[in-house]
């Protein structure tokens, strides 16, 4: 399971099943839902949802998706916002996507991408649309695996708070180094582990992850400094050696959580976590996956900064990406969707499984 927020075109998404913001009568209609109409093809859809129309507020149906990349497409219908009936609006829209993706469970779905229900000419406020959309998603998977997709276009529809805000820019300002040139922050230790791991024959890299490269290549070349007298170079030797799994699963004891919480508060997908703790052909996960099971381990920033030298990896000033992590971590803010939210706003890739 994993959650992940994004911005494209919920037409063009390669998801098992892309949800609909429909009407009652599950006509043809504006905006996203003219839009998944035209894309698969109007008259074969409407043919489709005539069978099965109407439907209530707060309820769900699916659909053949045609000449969609999705396989199916689930039709919901959301409320129209009163401020009046703010509660009553809330609990309709906390329940369509239940509705939603219990179908999506039902039918076998892997994943599922929504639009942001109720936000376009239902006139439900964004931030709020979001905060239930949010709830009742991560709701769900606390129960269930499934890969879900918010489609969100403004980035400014979270509410982030203003203190927040300020708080983070100064950290940003200054601590982020606009430069590709500069060290990342570095001790001794740091710097002989990255030099050996370099020419280490253990690490290989998972050409899925290819295309995420340019987040985590933020080991540079660092010259070679004396271990410090009081350090024993057979127990930092010995250390460096464990498997970056063993050294995760320890972790999870030691913080006495259970791998399921670690793997769901990391918004990991089960299968990854289990590739992970096997660590099948010396697999090591990137640089984003290691920081989010930091995140859910609660882990402090030395204890991050180790974890991340086990798979290779240091936090890097120069990469806004992860000043903007560490920010959260010295906060001891460990609330993963809180920390996507922002780097969604910062158009950084975000935490999880993807």
């Amino acid at each position: 399971m994993s959650f992940n927020i994004i911005r494209q075109d919920i037409t063009k998404i390669k998801a098992d099943a892309i949800v609909n913001s429909a009407n009652t009568l599950l006509a043809k209609g504006g905006g996203v839902c003219g839009a998944i109409f035209e894309a698969a093809g109007a008259k074969l859809l409407q043919d489709a949802c005539n069978k099965v129309a109407p439907i209530e507020v707060g309820d769900a149906v699916i659909t053949s998706g045609f000449n969609l990349p999705a396989k199916y497409i689930i039709h919901v219908v959301g409320p129209i916002y009163q401020e009046n009936y703010h509660k009553e609006c809330e609990r309709l829209l906390y329940l369509t996507y239940q509705k939603a993706l219990n179908l999506a469970i039902k039918n076998k779905c892997r994943s599922i991408a929504f639009p942001l229900i109720s936000s376009g000419i239902y006139g439900y406020p964004k931030k709020g649309a979001l905060k239930v959309a949010t709830a009742s998603i991560m709701d769900f998977l606390i129960e269930h695996d499934i890969n879900v997709f918010l489609v969100v276009f403004d980035n400014n529809s979270f509410d982030i708070s203003k203190k927040l805000q300020s708080e983070l820019k100064s950290y940003i300002d200054d601590n982020y180094e606009q430069t590709h040139g500069g060290f990342p922050r570095s001790n001794p230790q740091q710097q002989i582990f990255e030099a050996k791991f370099r020419t280490s024959q253990h690490h290989i890299k998972n050409t899925s992850e290819v295309e995420y490269d340019e987040y985590d290549e933020c080991c540079v070349e660092a010259p070679l400094l004396a271990v410090p007298k009081e350090n024993n170079i057979e127990d930092f030797i010995a250390d460096l050696d464990e498997p970056f799994n063993e050294s995760l699963l320890k972790l999870i004891k030691t913080k006495g959580k259970t791998e399921v919480e670690v793997y769901k508060r990391a918004n990991l997908d089960r299968k990854l976590f289990s590739k992970i703790r096997s660590g099948r052909k010396g697999y090591t996960p990137n640089k984003r996956t290691i920081l989010a099971l930091a995140i859910s381990l609660e882990l402090s920033l030395n204890e991050t900064e180790n974890l991340l030298q086990k798979a290779g990896f240091a936090l890097s000033h120069s990469q806004k990406f992860d000043v903007i992590v560490e920010f959260f971590i010295i906060h001891k803010r460990y609330d993963i969707l809180e920390i996507n939210k922002v780097l969604f706003n910062y158009e950084q890739p975000l935490l999880g499984s993807f």
